[in-house]
């Protein structure tokens, strides 16, 4: 286990000697690497490649805080490449060099991907491995060994208690998105997988949000690492334009459409929270005339490569999506992002909208929010340290206005949970000792006596000693004597069900 050293901290900004760099070369990337940024026509680097590639090149662990779309997987995929380029050495058979563990299938599809591209002047192997496909085809390809893995934690695992993997030759160590892998319950996998490895490694940790809890795992994980952060955690991109419109659940659908049109968004994520609720959504909007698909954990893995591919290639306008899509989705011109549903967590409503905005474009994300997801939704906002625009909209509904006085005390000085704020007192807190006119009673008509009807009962209908009066009691019909030697005799053993029945007694 790593020492729990104190971090050394590099400015969120990069030092006034690097706000000049240019070109990848500055930082100490060479030769290949350079010519394959050139065919992506990559010329400058962005504030966490700026200061993460010196230190992995140097061989230091890292600690990096920065959202998706900030050009991370760029930031730690160089530097790794252009180390075992330079170290010449291959990985042994069922063995890797460098490990990449990532929360979800579309996530390590994209950093494999990246990999592909940076590295595609260099001889080195990679593979990626995640559930949702067959095992056997997996197996086969690592027999030989892969260079860089990339895979998520639950079926790298399975390889290496099938014996087809071994993590004893790995050389660096990559957590990508460690809070979304907290979130989905990966932490004691990623223990017992950190076990596996040498205690001799380059250990990278990356993360838009940094609780106690993923401090906690970095901790032990990492040997004096340096601390990069471009954007404080759980803060969105600044490109992107985020309105809300407050509107009734049983008019979101029509709403949606309506946006689509308004708009003229040809190219968009929506979110629901559930499986279910994002199918409905979607066959609404193809019976719209919208072109989408749905994407969640029921659908296949070739559903979802295909449903993203048609999204690039403009195939289809819109993904209807649960937050499983959340994170790993890369698509250059996306321009809206739709939130269907509030989600609960807050962290998981800033990696929806980090969907649009990517790479120096601007977007715009549009919250449909309910009555009942208000509360939701301020959480949100107060994690953001940002209030989202609220905008009127001929289906939508009116935000109900915050009382601006005080607040008021009860008879101990301290302010009543008052919750609703209804009429009479319902829901405003305990206000048995106030006068009848300050509970909100004094608008009341009397309550008029006399208009109940009393009840009459039967006479004679009430059996004397009888508790129900209303029900007639009879006698019970008697049940004919059960005839003598038919129930068997208590025994043991197998001849216990023929006791008594000399016709049926075993010989």
């Amino acid at each position: 286990m790593a020492q729990n050293n104190a971090p050394a901290f590099v400015p969120a900004q990069p030092p006034a000697a690097m706000q000049n760099v240019g070109p990848f070369a500055e930082l100490g990337l060479k030769g290949l690497l350079l010519k394959a940024l050139a065919a992506e026509n990559y010329e400058t680097p962005t504030p966490i490649q700026m200061q993460a590639i010196p230190p992995l090149l140097a061989g230091r662990d890292i600690i990096g805080i920065a959202q998706t779309g900030t050009g991370k997987t760029a930031a730690f995929a160089l530097p790794i490449l252009q180390r075992l380029f330079e170290s010449k050495a291959r990985a042994p058979q069922r063995s890797c060099l460098a490990l990449i563990l990532c929360p979800t299938r579309e996530l390590a599809g994209q950093i494999h991907d990246s990999f592909a591209s940076y590295g595609r002047f260099m001889r080195i192997s990679r593979g990626v491995v995640f559930g949702g496909l067959p095992i056997g085809k997996q197996v086969r390809a690592l027999q030989a060994g892969v260079d860089v893995l990339i895979a998520t934690p639950g079926r790298l695992l399975d390889l290496v208690n099938r014996r087809a993997l071994s993590l004893a030759d790995v050389q660096m160590l990559v957590l990508d998105e460690a809070d979304h892998m907290l979130d989905l319950g990966f932490v004691n996998d990623i223990r017992k997988i950190v076990k596996m490895v040498p205690k001799q490694r380059q250990s990278l940790f990356f993360s838009a949000t940094m609780p106690a809890t993923i401090q906690g795992l970095a901790d032990e994980l990492l040997n004096d690492p340096v601390r990069v952060a471009v954007t404080p955690a759980a803060r969105t991109v600044d490109k992107i334009e985020q309105k809300a419109i407050i509107v009734d659940r049983s008019k979101k659908q029509q709403l949606l459409e309506t946006l689509i049109e308004e708009y003229k968004i040809d190219r968009g994520i929506v979110f629901c929270r559930t499986k279910h609720g994002a199918d409905k959504v979607t066959k609404s909007l193809v019976q719209a005339g919208i072109e989408a698909v749905a994407i969640h954990g029921n659908k296949s893995q070739s559903q979802r490569e295909r449903a993203l591919r048609d999204l690039k290639d403009g195939r289809i306008d819109f993904l209807v999506a649960t937050d499983i899509a959340a994170r790993g989705i890369d698509i250059d011109g996306l321009s809206h992002v739709i939130n269907f549903d509030i989600p609960d967590v807050p962290e998981a409503y800033v990696h929806r909208i980090g969907r649009t905005a990517r790479a120096g474009a601007s977007g715009m994300a549009i919250a449909l929010v309910s009555p009942d997801e208000i509360r939701a939704f301020r959480d949100i906002e107060r994690t953001m340290k940002k209030t989202v625009d609220i905008v009127q909209h001929a289906l939508g509904t009116t935000l109900p206005e915050r009382s601006s006085g005080p607040r008021p005390e009860n008879r101990n000085g301290a302010r009543p949970n008052n919750r609703g704020q209804r009429p009479g007192g319902f829901g405003g807190g305990y206000q048995g000792n106030r006068p009848r006119d300050e509970r909100g009673f004094a608008d009341r008509a009397p309550r008029p006596q006399g208009e109940r009807p009393a009840i009459e009962r039967p006479a004679g209908e009430r059996p004397s000693g009888e508790r129900h009066w209303h029900k007639p009691q009879g006698a019970k019909p008697a049940y004919a004597p059960r005839p003598a030697g038919d129930r068997p005799a208590a025994g043991r053993g197998p001849d216990r069900q023929f006791a008594g029945r000399p016709d049926r007694a075993r010989s």
